[in-house]
């Protein structure tokens, strides 16, 4: 199996199962050897910002001198970010060769009567069993869908339990309240794990993290917003001193000093648990990480963004960098799916930009552009709609005024390697 035979068959696999359940993870699992019994783990579920304290998590303990295994859902520019080990991401012919591995093992599930498993249950299988072999110390693990009936939390030996920012999204799967879909989320909690919740969480979902906290007889840890303080510095830069951690996020935005919080709160939840996690080791995790499309500063002067955002609170936590940074007068290049809240993302991002030109993510469920423009109209004062992304990229830094490009991780893939070449920057 070739690397690109591998990825074709992972995405030929169907997205969602017949029903919820673990049942189809199980199965797989078993007939690999259950790798995942040889791991330990920090599980991260939420709404937004889980790819964040996923990646300084990692970056943390990668500096404290274990060997860190790291899942990403979804990957941006290139599958393979899906699987890493201390920052680097599977060598190709490994994940070829692990694939196939998988995929006769999902045969012989199926051919003995079971499931086959939906993709992102293969990709998890695949990421856990190459963790084993080569004896990962720790694996942070960042869920796909939900939490409860996730891939991920198949998984024995969770150390850290962790919920990022619950919101409104995927509500015809997960329920269609803050308190359902919080629930849903804290089935990662596994009797005698930490949990570490976000600072400020909403409380209908707080409410749920508590009592599943409470059942299951685990720690609960808060940030404490009093502890957290965000230091003044030049334009889009963000430093923030958390109980004395100080430090240059590379993530902008109040929300990622929360979510470093997070990060800061886990790795003191690990060294309760018996790692050996040192101050140094947390700052430089901490000022280390990288994820891309996370309101990525790309160029300061014109300004040019890229953010995946690709719901509400996404949009929201962007609209809150712009306003934070008074950022005025600014084009944007839009994309969004059409299975999204994209009135309410449209609206929670209103007043931020003074021209938009409107695309379609190359995705099935891509929102046409035209359709984008219309309900865009509602919120902007110039919209225009554009046949492809290249026209609209070309176009809006043409104006050479502050632009910004988002509304999906989608969109971001595309984008990111073309803005960097025409802004004559490597990838």
């Amino acid at each position: 199996m070739t690397l690109s035979e591998a990825i074709e068959w992972l995405h030929s696999l169907p997205r969602l199962g017949g029903g919820a359940t673990l049942c189809r993870m199980q199965a797989l699992l078993q007939e690999l050897g259950d790798p995942q019994r040889q791991l330990r783990f920090v599980q991260i579920a939420g709404t937004n910002g889980k790819g964040t304290v996923a990646a300084l998590t990692a970056c943390i303990l990668q500096r404290a001198g274990y060997k860190t295994g790291l899942t990403i859902s979804p990957y941006v520019l290139e599958f393979r970010e899906r699987f890493q080990m201390d920052g680097r991401m599977i060598p190709p012919e490994e994940l070829a060769a692990l694939a196939a591995e998988v995929r006769a093992a999902a045969g012989r599930v199926s051919a003995a009567g079971g499931e086959m498993p939906v993709e992102f249950e293969a990709v998890t299988a695949l990421a856990l069993l190459w963790f084993a072999r080569r004896g990962c110390e720790i694996a942070v693990l960042e869920t796909g869908l939900g939490g409860r009936y996730d891939a991920t939390n198949a998984v024995q030996n969770t150390l850290v339990s962790a919920i990022t920012r619950i919101g409104l999204d995927h509500t015809e799967l997960l329920g269609d309240t803050l308190g359902a879909i919080a629930r849903e989320k804290c089935g990662i909690i596994k009797p005698g794990s930490i949990v570490v919740c976000y600072p400020s969480q909403p409380k209908e979902a707080l409410r749920e993290i508590v009592v599943e906290a409470g059942r299951q007889g685990c720690e609960l840890v808060v940030p404490d917003l009093d502890d957290l303080t965000r230091r003044q510095g030049p334009p889009f830069t963000n430093r923030m001193d958390y109980g004395g951690y100080e430090v240059d996020l590379p993530f902008i935005g109040a929300h990622q000093a929360c979510n470093a919080a997070m990060a800061v709160e886990i790795a003191l939840a690990l060294c309760r648990k018996g790692l050996a996690i040192g101050d140094d080791a947390i700052l430089a995790g901490l000022g280390a990480a990288r994820l891309p499309a996370r309101v990525e500063l790309l160029r300061r002067e014109p300004l040019v963004l890229l953010d995946g955002c690709h719901n509400p609170d996404g949009a929201a936590a962007l609209a809150g960098v712009l306003r934070e940074e008074k950022a005025a007068g600014l084009t944007a290049v839009i994309g969004m799916l059409g299975d999204k809240k994209v009135e309410e993302s449209l609206e929670n991002l209103s007043g931020c930009f003074a021209r938009v030109y409107t695309v379609s993510p190359g995705c099935p469920r891509a929102l046409p552009a035209g359709e984008l423009a219309r309900l865009a109209g509602r919120h902007f004062p110039w919209v225009r709609p554009c046949r492809s992304l290249p026209e609209a990229v070309g176009c809006a830094l043409a104006e050479e005024r502050d632009l910004v490009v988002c509304g999906s991780l989608y969109l971001a893939a595309e984008a990111r390697g073309l803005l960097l070449e025409r802004l004559g920057r490597k990838k």
